[in-house]
């Protein structure tokens, strides 16, 4: 009996080898520009000190596939990887992604991260979307491939700290001294650099910083830093944290009956974010963060908050405004470049990136549109006060939800 394969089967065996071997030689950018769906790594830290405000962002892309879908018709998988708050996991956890066929990536909420997953994307050419980072250097290196729809530090500082004004004349006070306490990582040294370049020019705030006192985020006691900024005898404390340090002050603040006029932020995370509400109490309150925010007005805003309930129902946007707002932004971003390039061609939605035009957006601020340098301008800052349990816009006036209250009840002068 003749076992030989039949001529028409031999042809077929030596087509579809052929094709595999095709397949296998093709460029990487054809067989993504192939793809249906935009695969985008999500890269977020989900643990570590960071790992509150991580799990926040990610309730962001988490309901981005669904919400998109609707409104651009397009197909978003994601891809989630845990950066760990660890600059060294999100550069290794950045390469494997795009390994495993990410067409772009969106993240990671850190400066630090940012600048070492910028380097890998630049490096393999693989579009970045940055949702949170304000170090301004990440978008000063003349990379291609790294976008950024959030403001910069001296743009956040410059917002912050005019709305800082704006509270002093609508309480009516006029502090004349703050003690300056930083996080010393990327973010918060890239926040000191603006604060001491913008704030002497802006003859119309009334204070001086008479000490500056930085800390490890990731610090597990505040004791001599706190104690040094009340011996200081500030009128208030001008604050750049994170979440767990912003916490662990807060207490420490209390355990050694320190009353300054209040907490201010000019443009950080942690005062505002869920978990200290949750973990403080009362003790929360009258915290100030002047940050950027999201349009509670905006249609787009309306139907992420029903997307946010239908997977959070025992949850409030208002608590992640900010993460979610800006994730969200970025995965759209993505989309939207997706949907305009009709492929996940690395360079053709690089160039579709370039040319965004979003003008109904979630976030406060103009149009998403990328400067030359891969940075969207004009993020708009509010000023937000905890009052009563939650985050609660006080200024601009326009947008204000209640009055501010400053100084902070309790305050007894130094």
């Amino acid at each position: 009996m003749d076992t030989r394969p039949s001529r028409s089967r031999r042809r077929f065996n030596l087509a579809l080898a052929g094709a595999a071997s095709a397949a296998a030689l093709a460029p990487v950018s054809l067989v993504r520009a192939q793809a249906r769906a935009l695969k985008v790594g999500v890269l977020l830290p989900t643990s570590g000190f960071q790992g509150f405000i991580g799990q926040s962002c990610k309730k962001g892309s988490d309901l981005a596939p669904e919400v998109l879908k609707a409104m651009l018709g397009v197909d978003v998988e994601l891809m989630n990887a845990d950066t760990e708050t660890n600059v060294d996991v999100a550069r290794t956890r950045a390469e494997r992604l795009i390994q495993e066929g990410a067409h772009v990536l969106v993240g990671p909420f850190d400066s630090g991260a940012a600048a070492a997953i910028a380097q890998v994307a630049e490096q393999r050419g693989v579009p970045f979307v940055i949702n949170i980072a304000a170090a301004p250097q990440i978008t000063e290196q003349g990379y291609k491939f790294v976008f950024r729809n959030f403001p910069t530090a001296p743009e956040l500082v410059t917002n912050g700290l005019a709305l800082i004004g704006d509270l002093f004349q609508a309480t009516n006070t006029a502090p004349r001294t703050a003690v300056y306490m930083h996080v010393n990582d990327t973010f918060g040294q890239a926040n000191t650099r603006a604060i001491q370049a913008i704030l002497p020019r802006l003859t119309q705030l009334p204070f001086k910083v008479v000490d500056t006192i930085a800390y490890d985020p990731a610090a597990r006691d505040l004791t001599v830093e706190v104690s040094r900024a009340r011996a200081s005898k500030a009128d208030f404390v001008l604050l750049v944290s994170r979440l767990n340090d912003a916490i662990l002050l807060r207490r420490e603040m209390v355990k050694q009956r320190w009353n300054p006029m209040g907490l201010v932020s000019p443009g950080s995370p942690g005062m505002y974010e869920k978990q200290y509400y949750t973990t403080l109490g009362k003790l929360s309150e009258h915290a100030i963060s002047n940050v950027p925010w999201y349009d509670p007005k905006a249609e787009l805003t309306a139907v992420v908050e029903r997307a946010f309930k239908a997977r959070n129902r025992d949850d409030e946007l208002m608590f992640h405004a900010l993460n979610v707002g800006f994730t969200f932004e970025a995965v759209m971003v993505a989309a939207d470049a997706f949907k305009r390039a009709g492929s996940t061609d690395p360079n053709a939605l690089a160039d579709a990136i370039r040319a965004t035009d979003i003008a109904k957006r979630m976030m406060l601020g103009g149009p998403i549109r990328f400067n030359a340098k891969g940075q969207v301008e004009g993020n708009r800052s509010a000023c937000i006060q905890n009052l009563n349990m939650r985050p609660t816009v006080v200024l601009p006036a326009a947008a204000a939800e209640a009055k501010p209250v400053f100084p902070m009840p309790g305050y007894r002068p130094a």
